[in-house]
Protein backbone atom coordinates (compact mmCIF):
# COMPACT_ATOMS: atom_id res chain seq x y z
CA UNK A 1 0.00 0.00 0.00
CA UNK A 2 0.96 3.69 -0.41
CA UNK A 3 -0.17 6.89 0.31
CA UNK A 4 -0.19 10.52 -0.24
CA UNK A 5 -1.76 13.23 1.74
CA UNK A 6 -5.60 12.20 0.02
CA UNK A 7 -4.62 8.82 -1.34
CA UNK A 8 -3.97 5.55 -0.80
CA UNK A 9 -2.86 3.44 -3.59
CA UNK A 10 -3.63 -0.55 -2.92
CA UNK A 11 -5.08 -3.27 -4.65
CA UNK A 12 -8.29 -3.87 -5.28
CA UNK A 13 -10.70 -6.04 -3.89
CA UNK A 14 -14.30 -7.27 -5.42
CA UNK A 15 -15.98 -5.04 -3.57
CA UNK A 16 -14.18 -2.26 -5.46
CA UNK A 17 -16.42 -2.49 -8.63
CA UNK A 18 -18.93 -0.06 -7.90
CA UNK A 19 -16.98 2.27 -7.00
CA UNK A 20 -14.52 1.93 -10.05
CA UNK A 21 -17.64 1.76 -12.34
CA UNK A 22 -19.88 4.36 -11.30
CA UNK A 23 -16.20 7.06 -11.11
CA UNK A 24 -14.26 5.62 -14.17
CA UNK A 25 -14.92 2.80 -16.23
CA UNK A 26 -18.22 3.75 -17.37
CA UNK A 27 -16.98 7.39 -17.68
CA UNK A 28 -16.13 7.48 -21.64
CA UNK A 29 -13.83 10.60 -20.91
CA UNK A 30 -11.75 8.40 -18.69
CA UNK A 31 -10.77 6.50 -22.06
CA UNK A 32 -10.43 9.29 -24.48
CA UNK A 33 -6.48 8.81 -24.12
CA UNK A 34 -6.17 5.03 -23.36
CA UNK A 35 -6.03 1.80 -25.37
CA UNK A 36 -8.84 0.26 -22.97
CA UNK A 37 -12.66 0.93 -23.15
CA UNK A 38 -14.91 1.77 -20.92
CA UNK A 39 -17.37 -0.56 -19.83
CA UNK A 40 -20.85 0.08 -20.09
CA UNK A 41 -22.82 -2.60 -17.38
CA UNK A 42 -22.09 -3.50 -14.56
CA UNK A 43 -21.71 -7.13 -15.44
CA UNK A 44 -19.05 -5.94 -17.51
CA UNK A 45 -17.65 -3.60 -14.71
CA UNK A 46 -17.62 -7.09 -12.39
CA UNK A 47 -15.86 -8.92 -14.86
CA UNK A 48 -13.32 -6.43 -15.25
CA UNK A 49 -12.67 -5.90 -11.72
CA UNK A 50 -11.78 -10.18 -11.61
CA UNK A 51 -9.03 -9.26 -14.30
CA UNK A 52 -8.01 -6.17 -12.31
CA UNK A 53 -7.37 -8.15 -8.86
CA UNK A 54 -5.80 -10.60 -11.21
CA UNK A 55 -3.74 -8.21 -13.08
CA UNK A 56 -2.71 -6.65 -9.96
CA UNK A 57 -1.72 -9.56 -8.37
CA UNK A 58 0.54 -10.25 -11.35
CA UNK A 59 2.44 -7.07 -10.82
CA UNK A 60 3.72 -5.84 -7.36
CA UNK A 61 3.51 -2.20 -8.40
CA UNK A 62 -0.18 -2.42 -10.13
CA UNK A 63 -2.90 0.04 -7.74
CA UNK A 64 -6.39 1.19 -7.41
CA UNK A 65 -6.56 4.90 -6.05
CA UNK A 66 -8.75 5.57 -3.09
CA UNK A 67 -9.70 8.68 -1.73
CA UNK A 68 -8.40 8.70 1.57
CA UNK A 69 -11.12 10.73 3.64
CA UNK A 70 -14.28 8.47 2.02
CA UNK A 71 -12.15 5.42 1.25
CA UNK A 72 -13.89 5.74 -2.31
CA UNK A 73 -11.97 4.07 -5.23
CA UNK A 74 -11.76 6.68 -8.22
CA UNK A 75 -8.81 5.76 -10.33
CA UNK A 76 -5.96 3.75 -11.23
CA UNK A 77 -2.56 3.59 -11.43
CA UNK A 78 1.39 2.11 -11.42
CA UNK A 79 5.03 1.74 -12.38
CA UNK A 80 6.97 -1.20 -14.23
CA UNK A 81 10.49 -1.59 -14.97
CA UNK A 82 11.87 -0.72 -18.08
CA UNK A 83 15.03 -2.14 -18.43
CA UNK A 84 18.26 -1.81 -15.94
CA UNK A 85 17.49 1.11 -13.68
CA UNK A 86 14.53 2.60 -16.12
CA UNK A 87 11.28 2.79 -15.06
CA UNK A 88 7.81 4.08 -16.93
CA UNK A 89 4.85 4.96 -15.63
CA UNK A 90 1.90 2.01 -16.86
CA UNK A 91 -0.67 4.43 -16.81
CA UNK A 92 -2.14 6.98 -14.27
CA UNK A 93 -6.42 7.41 -14.48
CA UNK A 94 -8.35 9.50 -12.45
CA UNK A 95 -12.27 9.54 -12.45
CA UNK A 96 -13.15 12.87 -13.90
CA UNK A 97 -14.87 13.92 -10.93
CA UNK A 98 -11.62 13.91 -9.28
CA UNK A 99 -10.03 15.87 -12.06
CA UNK A 100 -8.26 19.25 -11.23
CA UNK A 101 -7.66 18.79 -7.34
CA UNK A 102 -4.07 17.72 -7.46
CA UNK A 103 -4.72 14.19 -7.20
CA UNK A 104 -2.60 13.55 -10.45
CA UNK A 105 0.67 15.47 -9.17
CA UNK A 106 0.02 13.45 -5.79
CA UNK A 107 -0.27 9.99 -7.62
CA UNK A 108 3.09 10.97 -9.84
CA UNK A 109 5.25 12.04 -6.70
CA UNK A 110 4.06 9.02 -4.79
CA UNK A 111 4.93 6.44 -8.12
CA UNK A 112 7.90 8.21 -8.12
CA UNK A 113 9.12 7.51 -5.21
CA UNK A 114 8.17 3.94 -4.90
CA UNK A 115 10.14 3.77 -8.36
CA UNK A 116 13.22 5.51 -5.90
CA UNK A 117 12.94 3.01 -3.26
CA UNK A 118 12.78 -0.25 -6.19
CA UNK A 119 16.01 1.35 -7.71
CA UNK A 120 14.80 3.58 -10.42
CA UNK A 121 17.41 6.27 -11.20
CA UNK A 122 15.68 7.38 -14.54
CA UNK A 123 11.85 7.11 -15.44
CA UNK A 124 9.90 7.22 -18.08
CA UNK A 125 6.24 9.41 -18.55
CA UNK A 126 4.42 9.48 -21.65
CA UNK A 127 1.29 11.23 -22.68
CA UNK A 128 -0.63 12.01 -25.32
CA UNK A 129 -0.48 15.13 -27.36
CA UNK A 130 -3.77 16.25 -27.00
CA UNK A 131 -3.86 15.61 -23.12
CA UNK A 132 -2.72 18.86 -22.15
CA UNK A 133 -3.27 18.13 -18.48
CA UNK A 134 -1.12 14.92 -18.68
CA UNK A 135 1.86 17.00 -20.39
CA UNK A 136 1.16 19.65 -18.10
CA UNK A 137 1.59 17.39 -14.94
CA UNK A 138 4.99 15.91 -16.69
CA UNK A 139 6.35 19.78 -16.91
CA UNK A 140 5.34 20.20 -13.50
CA UNK A 141 7.04 17.41 -11.99
CA UNK A 142 10.31 18.47 -14.18
CA UNK A 143 10.19 15.83 -16.85
CA UNK A 144 11.31 16.59 -20.06
CA UNK A 145 10.28 15.91 -23.45
CA UNK A 146 12.84 13.08 -25.42
CA UNK A 147 10.89 12.10 -28.30
CA UNK A 148 7.65 11.75 -29.84
CA UNK A 149 6.05 8.85 -31.70
CA UNK A 150 3.19 8.08 -34.15
CA UNK A 151 0.46 5.00 -33.18
CA UNK A 152 -2.90 3.74 -34.04
CA UNK A 153 -4.93 2.77 -31.15
CA UNK A 154 -6.57 -1.04 -32.44
CA UNK A 155 -9.67 -0.48 -31.04
CA UNK A 156 -10.88 2.16 -33.43
CA UNK A 157 -8.26 3.21 -35.65
CA UNK A 158 -7.67 6.28 -34.03
CA UNK A 159 -4.24 8.08 -34.70
CA UNK A 160 -2.64 9.97 -32.01
CA UNK A 161 0.84 11.34 -30.88
CA UNK A 162 3.04 10.31 -27.92
CA UNK A 163 4.72 12.81 -26.59
CA UNK A 164 7.60 10.80 -24.14
CA UNK A 165 8.98 12.14 -21.10
CA UNK A 166 12.20 11.34 -19.08
CA UNK A 167 13.92 12.62 -15.89
CA UNK A 168 16.51 11.46 -13.37
CA UNK A 169 15.38 10.12 -10.09
CA UNK A 170 17.16 11.33 -7.11
CA UNK A 171 17.09 11.26 -3.45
Amino acid sequence: MLETKDLILRKAKFEDWEPMYCNVWSRPESFRYMMLEPSPSAEEAQERMRRTIAFQAERETAYTIFQKSTGEAMGFGGIARLEGDTWEETGICLGPDFWGRGYGTQVLNCLLGHAWKLGAREFVYSAWEENAASRALAAKAGFRQYAIERHTRPRDGYEYTLIKHKRALSA
